[in-house]
């Protein structure tokens, strides 16, 4: 597909006018939705990942839906569920947020369990089944859920199996001094959220995705992937290292990172890239309570120790 990396460069443009300096978040959000899967971001609030998801789905002209998690919602509430309607004498559908293109799930931690489950089928099937009836969401169809790292009272932490559903987990960070004086000056008269023009359509978006799906892969880097999980199996920092289903998020992953860089093949430079955000939330390590920080910084030490080929990974 010709125009790929201006495709990209143009959404990423677009989304800065919005979210200043987090290129890189941006790209690896991008990167989730061409790989058909679903970020899990986490950092303090007023970071921005609210303002992301909507620039986001702005700048592609997709539609957007948020939830705000709390302890008592129900599963209904966020896929929708069926009400009498007394002039027909019928049960109508009364669709929730899920049916939408970007949904942002708002501390999703602050949910119980079994409402944070009412996610798990649209996540991984792409469909709702609400009294028995299934129905499916037009793709595409990416949840952006946030947590906030710091506030643990009257939460309840998601499960490794739940985790494991997310392809990314992702920090936003704080901004340097320079990067908060422009944001200074980008919303000082104005909000350029409320500016912001498509500058995607959907049937790019979703042949951006086809592309993704066929970027080749060298049996060396499919092995350099694999020795990478594998690593994360035998460490003795871990009780449980990364599932087959997290190598097929990596693979994914580094292909949909291959596309938006234009690239129609895998390099080991890819799956780098983007190995940190895709396997360190899979990890449980050996002592306690899990920390994302030692899980990064394990998958860093990983990709430090395990060599990478060196190959003509076009052919």
């Amino acid at each position: 597909m010709e125009g790929i990396k201006d495709a990209v460069r143009a959404v990423l443009d677009n989304t800065q006018k919005v979210i200043i300096g987090k290129e890189r978040v941006t790209k690896l959000m991008l990167t989730a939705m061409l790989a058909d899967g679903h970020v899990l971001l986490e950092d303090v609030p007023g970071t921005g990942k609210t303002r992301l998801a909507r620039a986001l789905a702005a700048s592609m002209g997709l539609a957007f839906g948020r939830v705000q998690f709390t302890p008592d919602m129900l599963p209904s509430d966020i896929t929708g569920l069926h009400v009498y309607n007394r002039q027909t004498n019928e049960f109508e559908l009364k669709k929730g947020p899920v049916f939408t293109n970007i949904l942002l799930a708002d501390e999703i931690n602050r949910a119980t369990p079994r409402t944070q489950a009412g996610l798990l089928e649209c996540m991984e099937e792409g469909q709702v089944t609400i009294d028995g009836e299934t129905s499916a969401l037009k793709p595409p169809f990416f949840v952006a859920a946030t947590e906030n790292p710091v506030e643990t009272a009257g939460t309840f932490p998601l499960p490794e199996a739940q985790l494991d559903r997310f392809l990314m987990k992702v920090e936003m960070g704080l901004p340097g001094r320079e990067e908060e004086l422009r944001i200074l000056d980008t919303y000082q008269t104005k909000d350029p959220l409320k500016e912001l023009t498509a500058v995607m359509d959907r049937e790019t978006l979703l042949a951006l995705k086809e592309e993704a799906a066929r970027v080749y892969v060298h049996p060396a880097v499919a092995g350099y992937m694999v020795d990478l999980v594998q690593a994360t199996r035998n460490s003795e920092r871990t009780v449980m290292g990364v599932s087959p289903r997290g190598t097929l998020a990596l693979q994914r992953s580094a292909k949909a990172w291959a596309c938006i860089h234009d690239r129609t093949y895998l390099i080991p430079d890819d799956v780098k890239a983007v190995a940190q955000a895709v396997l360190a939330h899979r990890l449980v390590l050996s002592y306690g309570q899990n920390r994302y920080e030692e899980a990064v910084k394990l998958i860093g030490e990983i990709l430090d120790s395990v060599p990478a080929p060196t190959e003509n990974f076009g052919n």
